[in-house]
């Protein structure tokens, strides 16, 4: 079926924290984090990933996100279950905010609940109308291109958070550049993320790190 938006079906932002950030919490943030990591590790089954580069989020549990009895659902009814979308939904948004908090691009400590400075939005899919009945058993296979040239980016979104890291402490400050540059990487890792685990689009990710 042809799409009537040429934007792609889910888009982030980050506001940027244009003020002194917090020092003493960014020099101790891979220890305030714990907390709420432990609360995101228990609702994904323990399996999330992580490690301060803040853009693992399609990484995260398919034991916490509802997704094989979806592809199940999907190929053989054509139908995604509003619970379970709004389930993933609420999870990924939870991620994204924790990966936030890590990456040091607010410090602001993440909500279970609230949006926050992170708006992420992922519409609802028409699966009878808008989602093919077999492609989910593939799309893992076919978003592989994304994985290899993710797994590069994350290497240098850990070199740039690190950089980050040393800039706050003495300015107080995130560089834009670097800021702009983990929240694509985010950005890009979601999109694959909403096509190959959420199940909600067919249309394949672009690869790029900015919105449409």
């Amino acid at each position: 079926m042809v799409e009537i938006s040429n934007k792609y079906p889910m888009s982030l932002s980050i506001d940027y924290p244009d003020r002194a950030l917090n020092r003493l919490t960014t020099f101790f943030r891979i220890f305030t984090v714990i907390p709420i990591f432990i609360i995101l590790s228990l609702l994904t089954g323990g399996s999330g990933q992580g490690g301060g580069d803040g853009g693992w989020s399609y990484q995260y549990a398919v034991t916490g996100l509802v997704v094989l009895p979806l592809v199940l659902m999907l190929l053989f009814r054509k139908k995604y279950p509003r619970w379970w979308f709004d389930w993933n939904i609420a999870l990924i948004k939870f991620s994204t905010r924790v990966s936030a908090y890590l990456a040091l691009l607010g410090d602001e400590y993440p909500s279970t609940d609230e949006e926050q400075a992170v708006h992420l939005e992922i519409p609802y899919p028409d699966a009878s109308a808008a989602l093919k009945r077999g492609l989910p058993l593939v799309k893992w296979f076919l978003a592989i291109p994304h994985y290899i040239i993710l797994f590069f980016l994350f290497i240098a979104v850990l070199v740039s958070v690190v950089i980050a890291w040393f800039a706050i402490l003495f300015t107080g400050r995130y560089p834009r550049g670097l800021f702009d540059f983990v929240v694509g990487v985010v950005r890009w890792s979601l999109r694959v993320e909403v096509y190959a685990l959420l199940l909600t689009t067919d249309r394949y990710p672009p690869f790029r790190l900015w919105d449409d």
